[in-house]
């Protein structure tokens, strides 16, 4: 690797960045991060700070997890690649395909078409859902719903699910037949409900006027995150998601359920689908899969969908789509060793524990600090959003939000902004006093506000 000066001179120079203008890049360079261990993160300039973001809510087993290490490394020893299109396949991906179909048997799935990560595994989704239409002879059933707010990635089916303007109006026209309802959202939503239970039902009852306004028969899925992740954490009422799959259910439509930041332990649970008891008809899985030791993820399917698709007896049913990566035996095998050490350390048991110790101490803050507004979340995905008048719910500016991120990492702990919020998605290995942590970062963080 070039010398700590050089990266420091090129820093934001010939990179782009994810969801980030690159001429602000250009103007305030990122934070460079050149090691990990554990929940810790070491920077370019040798700070070590608590990462309360967790990656990008997918290392859950933190940074130095030996068992992923030496699976990748044994794996690039035997076999580092091979395709895993029609004629060929590898002993890591069946291996996978078969555990995943054992760990996600409660929610009914039964096969697995591995992706590159979580944005694939939509899109894969999508494109199943109609070609599913279409081995039945429905080929009219080829609209989606979606609920605003919702985030499903970054290619242009997921961008045109995406319930939120940020991730679409830059790319607009997005693809055709898309429709979205309001999400149970008890801060804002366009009912001023601020019951759980009673905005649910609002917002499944908005469902099904779009159905009849569109015609049950010309929709081919709706597409949910069980909690709304990028998009605030919105943690809808626990008889939402089944009230939608009884709407699915009685109108014959699909349902995709996107788990690729709630699958693994996340919420405390091992699916967002496992919390409500729902058995979706297909689910987006990645991130955590892997832990982020290598770029995996995985479209699942249930046992009604799969029937259909291996009894098909003309064209339809074969599968048209696929990438380069679909099964990468070291993905793959990296994926094993990570779910073996998920269940080992139960990882869901701490989420859960070390959630509850989290949601305590962000009402404390709340309490403290007129700026926030808001404080949600649920096992060790959070979210606090910050106004400038809690009255009026006004949002703060972008300098406030830098403010905070800012003196919350000079206090030990890397934040993650998205417009007025804070949300937190720690490694799921945190110990209480890592909680603890996380809440004196934000504590100075928020008293940066002013």
């Amino acid at each position: 690797m070039r010398d700590i000066n050089f990266l420091s001179e090129n820093n934001a120079k010939p990179i782009w960045h994810p969801m980030a203008h690159p001429a602000e890049m250009r103007a305030s360079p990122p934070r460079v991060i050149m090691q990990g261990e554990g929940a810790m993160v070491t920077d370019i300039d040798g700070r070590t700070v608590l990462d309360a973001v967790g990656g990008l809510w997918n290392v859950n087993l933190g940074y130095s997890c030996d068992p992923i290490k030496q699976a990748i490394a044994r794996q690039l020893d035997a076999l580092p690649y091979y395709s895993g299109f029609r004629g060929t396949s590898t002993g890591p991906s069946i291996e996978l395909a078969y555990e995943l179909a054992q760990w996600f048997e409660p929610e009914g799935m039964v096969r697995s078409f591995f992706t590159s990560g979580g944005s694939d595994s939509v899109e894969t989704a999508l494109r199943l859902a109609r070609q599913y239409w279409k081995i039945r002879g429905q080929a009219d059933r080829t609209k989606f719903l979606a609920l605003k707010k919702g985030y499903h990635g970054t290619h242009f089916g997921g961008a045109s699910v995406n319930g939120n303007a940020n991730f679409r109006r830059n790319y607009e026209p997005l693809m055709p037949g898309v429709f979205h309802t309001p999400a149970p959202w008890t801060y804002r939503n366009p009912f001023d409900e601020t019951d759980p239970a009673k905005l649910a039902a609002l917002c499944a009852r908005a469902i099904e006027e779009e159905i009849a306004f569109q015609g049950a028969d010309t929709i081919a899925a709706f597409i949910m995150e069980p909690i709304l992740g990028a998009g605030g954490v919105i943690v809808p009422h626990e008889g939402f998601m089944p009230l939608v799959r009884d709407i699915c259910d009685r109108h014959e439509i699909l349902l995709i359920a996107d788990e690729v930041v709630t699958g693994f332990g996340r919420t405390g649970a091992w699916s967002g689908s496992r919390l409500t008891g729902v058995k979706p008809d297909f689910m987006t899985i990645a991130k955590a899969i892997t832990s982020g030791y290598f770029p995996l993820g995985a479209t699942l399917i249930s046992a009604k969908v799969a029937e259909v698709f291996e009894a098909d007896k003309t064209s339809f049913g074969a599968i048209g789509h696929g990438y380069t990566y679909s099964g990468h035996p070291v993905g793959c095998a990296a994926g094993l060793a990570a779910l073996a050490e998920t269940k080992r350390l139960a990882l869901n048991e701490n989420a859960a524990a070390r959630g509850a110790e989290l949601a305590t101490a962000l009402e404390a803050l709340k309490t403290k600090h007129a700026a926030v507004g808001d404080v949600r979340g649920k096992g060790l995905m959070a979210a606090l959003e910050i106004v400038a008048d809690r009255a009026t719910k006004r949002p703060v500016d972008k300098k406030t939000m830098a403010r905070i991120a800012d003196a919350a990492y000079d206090a030990g702990v890397m934040l993650r902004v998205s417009g007025n919020m804070i949300i937190l998605s720690p490694p799921l290995i945190v110990t209480a006093k890592d909680i603890a942590t996380i809440a004196e970062g934000l504590d100075a963080g928020l008293a940066a506000a002013g």
